[in-house]
């Protein structure tokens, strides 16, 4: 059997974004349940030098968005990391998988090789064809920041 660069892309994305939003929706509830201020949740971080919640979800948006649609060799559209409520990250969350919806396997398969060019800061740039593109830098940095 195998496996497509949509299957090995899309429906995953998708699917780990979709589980984002139950987790932020259970985090929401767990606030209110708790009376807690959900901004001292959406701020707070894992360990002192990591980000706060809210920017590891745009991360995982920003990625999730931006990988495919380098793939498929069009631009994402921008998001602006303004989000900080429960409610906000999960409706960013939503566009995102809104947008994945958006493409098909023709626009993805076959991107195999494709070049793909990152930047990495500082004006550099980095190089990578697309199936180490997508497992190596998409899917694994999508679920570090989930």
């Amino acid at each position: 059997m195998t496996i497509s660069m949509y299957q090995a892309s899309v429906p995953p994305l998708m699917r780990t974004l979709t589980n984002l939003v139950n987790i932020l929706e259970k985090g929401a509830a767990h606030a209110e349940a708790k009376s807690i201020e959900p901004t001292v949740l959406s701020s707070s971080r894992l360990y002192p030098d990591m980000f706060p919640l809210a920017k590891q979800v745009q991360i995982a948006s920003d990625i999730a968005r931006r990988g495919v649609a380098q793939l498929a060799g069009v631009e994402a559209p921008v998001m602006e990391d303004t989000e900080t409520t429960f409610a906000e990250l999960i409706d960013r969350l939503k566009k995102s998988i809104d947008y994945l919806k958006t493409f098909s396997a023709e626009q993805i398969d076959g991107s195999e090789e494709k070049e793909v060019t990152l930047p990495i800061g500082g004006g550099d740039t980095m190089v990578m064809q697309g199936w180490p593109f997508l497992t190596f830098f998409v899917m694994t940095n999508v679920y570090f920041h989930v």
